[in-house]
């Protein structure tokens, strides 16, 4: 027996499409029957098994062709044609076009059933790397913006960690050098040594010497793409006890702050190198602490978004909108900075893009 009922989780204008196989073998036949006998509308049976093939099963797709042979077959027999040769012939093409139809229809659905489970791995994934950012943590209120240039894709080499640590709140933002599954493995690794020293570390310069270390580590394996990428990272460490964000850069852009109403980059003296460049420098990280208090804000973000150029191949004015948007509620900011990069850049984002938005409460 065929299941002919659409799933109840199809869209509306899915299951219009599932229904057309069934309102065209209807429309075509009460056509037929309806006008002269010169007026033929019977051909348009043939584009049914076709139509089944977009939304329909493999063996669906073929009952369609079926019965619209058997329709065919039936508008000839009342016309008055005999059923050798003309009507056996009929059936005969129809058959091999809904028997294509079903072949089609069962490669389409083996192409996504494929590509599900390469979503639900993406997904998986992405979890495993970057768990979803906490809505609270202490007095901090987090959101996250996070695209990928990809359409479709779930993981790219932007990267992005909020923990609460004894005392205080550490957050890494970051972006790899570089695209592809050595931009993702290279994300994975510092990832996974800032989750072990934000914890342990007794500031934020020993944090990034660890970053350094876990890529050296990681890259001297020799089997692994990581050697060769490099990552800008900013780290962000925010005080129970203070009214106080301290801030290090490893060659990342620079956050936006909003304090009293004022919006306005944090300016770095000495911002790092960033993590597995390729040259030996021996440098002091450098620490910035500006005032963070109640009703503050701290954007975080990649390249991606003040790289984002419009046609003339101007930068995104990121400072001069988020003071646009100073009084705009804080799980609003994502959502407008989504849409005003997109409007910014009409062909759309080239790059990843992460933002982490730190309100305190």
């Amino acid at each position: 027996m065929i299941d002919m009922t659409p799933p109840r989780s199809v869209s509306g204008r899915y299951r219009l499409v599932r229904a057309l196989p069934v309102l065209l073998i209807a429309a075509a036949a009460v056509t037929d029957v309806c006008t002269p006998a010169k007026d033929r509308f019977d051909a348009f049976l043939f584009i049914v098994p076709g139509l089944a093939a977009v939304a329909w099963g493999g063996v669906a797709t073929m009952a369609f062709g079926v019965a619209g042979g058997l329709v065919n077959t039936g508008l000839d027999a009342a016309r008055g044609e005999p059923f050798l040769p003309t009507g056996l012939a009929g059936l005969v093409l129809m058959m091999v076009f809904s028997a294509v139809a079903a072949w089609s229809s069962t490669e389409r659905q083996r192409h996504e059933r494929e590509a599900r489970r390469m979503r639900e791995v993406a997904a998986v994934t992405q979890r495993a790397m970057q768990h979803p950012l906490p809505d609270r943590l202490g007095s901090l209120d987090l959101y996250l913006l996070y695209e990928t240039s990809v359409a479709g894709a779930h993981v790219g080499g932007d990267f992005y960690k909020a923990l609460k640590v004894p005392g205080m709140v550490r957050v890494m933002i970051g972006d790899v050098q570089g695209k592809g599954l050595g931009a993702v493995e290279t994300a994975a690794v510092l990832l996974a040594s800032f989750r072990e020293s934000a914890y342990s570390a007794a500031d934020l310069p020993e944090v990034a010497r660890r970053l350094q270390t876990s890529m050296e580590r990681y890259a001297g394996r020799g089997d692994t793409a990581v050697e060769d990428r490099f990552a800008t990272v900013l780290l962000a460490e925010i005080p129970d006890d203070s009214p106080v964000v301290r801030l290090l850069s490893c060659g990342h852009p620079p956050p936006v702050r909003q304090h009293n109403g004022h919006t306005e980059y944090v300016s770095f003296r000495e911002p790092s190198l960033p993590v597995n460049l390729p040259v030996t420098v021996e440098e002091e990280h450098v620490v910035e602490e500006v005032a963070f208090t109640t009703g503050d804000r701290l954007l975080l973000y990649t390249d991606g978004v003040s790289e984002t150029r419009d046609d003339n191949g101007t930068f995104f004015p990121l400072e001069e909108r988020l003071a646009a948007w100073v009084r705009e509620p804080n799980e609003k900011i994502p959502a407008l900075l989504s849409g005003a990069l997109h409007r910014y850049s009409r062909h759309g984002l080239d790059d990843d893009t992460a933002a982490v938005l730190i309100a305190h409460r």
